[in-house]
């Protein structure tokens, strides 16, 4: 007990060392704390001989807790009524992004050789963008009231809801294995769905019983209720054999229209922060650095075409809500960031039967999520300067940055 003690101690020493240094730097916290658990970890301090942190037990459950509060907290600030009003909008701008960025990983895997299910698993980490970046980028730097701000988050909510059934395809096929019949994988994609399916009803039906669930409880047991519905069900959907970040993405859309959201996220946000900070410390511990040389090829073919993509797709997405160029091109360079999506479909990698899954792909994802999540806010922090540079027309050129 001694000994996991002071390994979750040290493990916490080195995510509040990561983030001073992230606050520094002025970055993303999520990288720093991907290469925290990196150099943590067995495969960097424990081939030197020092103290490290295991991938065990303690680590990996806590680090569950985190995807589980991370997406609960993203299902938290959509709604179906709001997805309805602006779903023209959205839906455009999403299918957009989805055409132009989903093939890529696709095709560079099975350019590569990979498998469907392997190239499948790439598509989607360098298709979805991060959230949690974006979102904290457009407050930093003011741009959260700015017209560019409805296009990335009107994406945002298109890529999160493919995301939803992307993941209960791919869990479905990566669970079930190589050697998997078609029956077995139907039937695994007919209980998730189904399941699925019954917490959307959930989500739309269930207000009032999520109301009066939370209503007249004080602070602990405001916290403990909430926690007591989000992770036994998100328990349930990975027995099951489905996401349980897409579980937790579901819950908390219904807690959004309980009338308790705002609470839920004063209160619960440093529970989320904390066990946030586990997951992604989590994906670097397992990560063995050497391997990066065998994803060295696919990394350098992602960044060097996804980048390019991201930048059109989010450029033609700020068109269809008729933004202006400059404002257009800010939503292409808001929307680079990768992250915590791309992070949890590379964990959902590892947990597969081939060395492709286990090894290269959580690797590729840990390098490419360090290098698009530093680029994204780089491009995002120096847009003034990308704006001259691109618009020289005088009357583009005069539109205000602000």
């Amino acid at each position: 007990m001694a000994a996991a003690l002071l390994e979750l101690g040290h493990l916490f020493v080195v995510l509040a060392v990561a983030g001073a240094i992230a606050l520094r730097l002025g970055l993303s916290v999520i990288p720093l704390y991907v290469v925290g658990g990196v150099l943590a970890g067995p495969f960097v301090a424990g081939r030197f001989g020092l103290p490290y942190v295991p991938n065990g037990e303690i680590v990996t459950l806590l680090a569950e807790v985190g995807i589980v509060l991370l997406l609960f907290f993203l299902g938290l600030e959509f709604s179906l009524d709001r997805l309805l009003e602006s779903r023209t909008q959205i839906t455009r701008a999403g299918v957009v992004d989805l055409v132009v960025n989903l093939p890529i990983g696709v095709a560079i895997g099975l350019v590569l050789g990979w498998s469907l299910v392997e190239s499948l698993l790439l598509g989607g980490i360098v298709y979805i963008s991060s959230s949690a970046i974006i979102t904290k980028s457009l407050i930093d730097l003011g741009w959260i009231a700015n017209p560019e701000a409805e296009p990335l988050l009107g994406t945002l909510v298109f890529e999160d809801l493919f995301i939803a059934v992307y993941l209960a395809v791919v869990t479905s096929l990566v669970l079930g294995g190589a050697d998997a019949g078609t029956g077995s994988i139907v039937q695994s994609l007919a209980v998730a769905f189904g399941f699925l399916g019954v917490l959307l009803l959930a989500v739309q039906y269930g207000t009032s019983l999520f109301a009066r669930l939370l209503g007249g409880a004080g602070q602990e047991a405001f916290v403990l209720r909430t926690l007591a519905v989000v992770v036994p069900i998100s328990g349930v959907a990975l027995a099951l054999g489905v996401s349980e970040a897409v579980a937790a993405f579901f819950v908390g859309m219904g807690f959004a229209t309980s009338g308790h959201r705002e609470k839920i996220e004063r209160r619960l946000s440093p529970i989320r922060d904390v066990f946030g900070a586990v997951f992604f410390f989590w994906i670097g511990v397992g990560t063995d650095p050497t391997l990066l040389a065998a994803a060295a090829v696919p990394l350098v073919l992602a960044v060097a075409l996804t980048t390019p993509a991201k930048l059109l797709s989010g450029y033609l997405g700020g068109r269809a809500y008729d933004l202006s160029k400059r404002r257009s091109l800010r939503a292409g360079l808001g929307m680079v960031p990768r992250g915590e999506f791309s992070l949890v479909i590379a964990a959902l990698a590892a947990g597969g039967s081939t060395p492709v899954m286990r090894e290269i792909i959580p690797a590729f994802a840990v390098g490419y999520v360090l290098l698009m999540s530093m680029l994204g806010t780089v491009l995002m922090g120096q847009s003034s300067v990308i704006e001259r540079r691109v618009f020289r027309d005088p009357e583009e050129g005069t539109e205000p940055t602000g």
